[in-house]
């Protein structure tokens, strides 16, 4: 988003070649930048103007941080002989916003800014991935490098698992009845994803993915069990709960993945694998093995290391009937589209069901925050790695932006935000972006005029519903006034028509979708 604190950082950037994309609002362009490092693995660059650029900005970063993923926020900053008079738009932003990403700093001197550019790169890649900040003084920004400086940006090596810990966690898995792995997305960024698939055929143990995360492994695997966090079924937790060991590879163990930190239950003995393996974390109990290892490196070595290996037959034994009892169990629990219901607007199983059936494996979904995610989570089956977008920090607005720039890295495939009419609102001005850019995004919006999610904690604290209802908005007439496409669907038979012609669309789609109130989650369906 432009601003005049930072045009000569915008002049450097375009006489280098780097694509810019204006956005209208900054929370979007930093959900964008955060959507491209999840999808890539690589950092973009977010921009925004001191103080009020920085602070839309700051949605992103905290998203970015809770996902792990790489990103430069790079904001500018009044005239260095202004610092500490309170100068229009004067804010601390190392010390505010700054204190949301992974590391932030504001160099002083053309030195300071070449070293600082180089830690940057540095903490963004390095140890856990995540954003870093950067606040540039207008007038430092003009100013000459000397040739003599350039930028040590060199990327540090990820740390790898060594023989003997890889060993120690086979073993532990290889010795038990009922163990499982609980992947996260540091398998997609390792974009390992396959590999991890070789490990459980390996050792036959199932994958749990984590919250958010369900495109781990391809969901029709025998071996797959669902995703945890939100909207999974109990038989996932039920599942985690009845370990008798676990592997965590890759994954944080977040609020939504953990079950309220129920997971890794009381005496299951459980390694961890990351980049920075959790420990004296309060409430949750160290891991009895803690490796820190990339994921590609640990997974990769520990296919290698089962390569001939002779299993305990009784072991595996066990483990495949457990194995098929419960890929039936989790089959039958995530099924959203049955029961009898023939009320007004769509049934939202049924949405997603027919999803799955009409796009192709390599589409992309990305997911806003609200209930409707729920059957997402619960009912859609990801095929491919790298096909799901959703922020751990549960941010609305973010699934318009993420879908953006998923197109702008793939114009050749599918992408499907799906969000309610609470968290579009908020970013739909981005849908002339998206007209502007030439992005074929389609945009699904479940709409039943109020904040859905925080109605349904009122409701289950007795409390009366304040603030939660919403007016109505014709989404479809805003999309068509932003030069998009827009679309109504009232109930489920104009659904399967109005989505082909979305995807046969040469411009982005918005298909507004009514939705009963009376549908509260998946866990309390719509009376029929």
């Amino acid at each position: 988003m432009p601003g005049e604190s930072f045009l000569g950082l915008l002049d450097g950037l375009a006489a280098a070649g780097v694509r810019i994309v204006t956005t209208r609002h900054e929370g979007a362009a930093a959900f964008m930048a955060e959507a491209y490092g999840q999808l890539t693995g690589r950092p973009a660059a977010c921009l925004g103007t001191r103080a009020v650029g920085a602070a839309n900005l700051a949605i992103g970063i905290h998203t970015a941080r809770q996902d792990s993923t790489p990103m430069f926020a790079l904001v500018g900053q009044v005239d260095r002989h202004l610092r500490g008079r309170e100068a229009f738009q004067e804010v601390d932003q190392v010390g505010s916003f700054g204190q949301l990403a992974r590391w932030a700093a504001e160099p002083r001197t053309a030195e300071e800014a070449v070293r600082a550019v180089g830690e940057a790169i540095r903490r963004a890649l390095g140890a856990r991935p995540g954003p870093v900040l950067l606040s540039f003084p207008e007038d430092l920004l003009d100013e000459e490098v000397p040739a003599s400086l350039s930028v040590d940006g060199a990327r540090p090596p990820l740390p790898r698992a060594e023989i003997p810990e890889i060993r120690a966690v086979l073993q532990l898995l290889a010795s038990a009845d009922r163990p499982v792995i609980l992947a996260g997305g540091g398998v997609l960024q390792a974009r390992t994803s396959s590999d991890l698939t070789r490990l459980a055929e390996l050792l036959h143990v199932p994958v749990v993915a984590a919250w958010r995360r369900g495109d781990v492994m391809s969901n029709d695997h025998p071996l797959f069990l669902g995703m945890a966090g939100y909207g999974s079924p109990s038989a996932v937790r039920e599942r985690l709960e009845r370990a008798d060991a676990m592997l965590v590879v890759g994954c944080r163990l977040n609020e939504p993945t953990s079950f309220d930190y129920r997971v890794p239950a009381d005496g299951v003995r459980w390694a961890h694998v990351d980049l920075e393996p959790r420990a004296g974390v309060p409430g949750l109990r160290d891991p009895d093995i803690a490796v820190r290892s990339d994921a590609r490196a640990f997974i990769r070595g520990a296919v290698q290391r089962l390569r001939g290996a002779v299993l305990h037959a009784g072991h595996l034994e066990v483990r495949d009937r457990h194995n098929a009892a419960d890929r039936s169990g989790w089959e039958a629990a995530s099924t959203v589209d049955g029961g009898e219901w023939s009320g007004p607007g769509v049934h939202p199983g049924r949405v997603v069901a027919m999803l799955r059936r009409t796009l192709p494996d390599e589409a992309i979904l990305t997911t806003d925050a609200g209930n409707f995610g729920g059957w997402v989570a619960r009912g859609f089956r990801f095929r491919r790695p790298g096909t799901l977008l959703g922020p751990t920090s549960g941010a609305m607005g973010y699934g318009l932006p993420a879908a953006m720039a998923a197109s702008l890295l793939h114009r050749d495939r599918p992408v499907v935000a799906l969000v309610g009419d609470g968290g579009l609102a908020m970013t739909m001005a981005e849908l002339e972006t998206a007209v502007r850019e030439r992005l074929r995004v389609i945009v699904l919006v479940f709409d039943n005029e109020r904040f859905g999610t925080i109605r349904m904690h009122q409701d289950e604290r007795a409390a009366e519903p304040v603030g939660t209802d919403l007016g109505p908005i014709d989404f479809a007439a805003v999309a068509r006034a932003c030069g998009a496409r827009g679309l109504r669907v009232d109930d489920d038979a104009g659904f399967e028509p109005a989505l082909r012609q979305a995807l046969a669309n040469d411009r982005p789609t918005v298909v507004q979708l009514a939705l009963d109130r009376r549908w509260v989650s998946v866990d309390r369906p719509a009376p029929g």
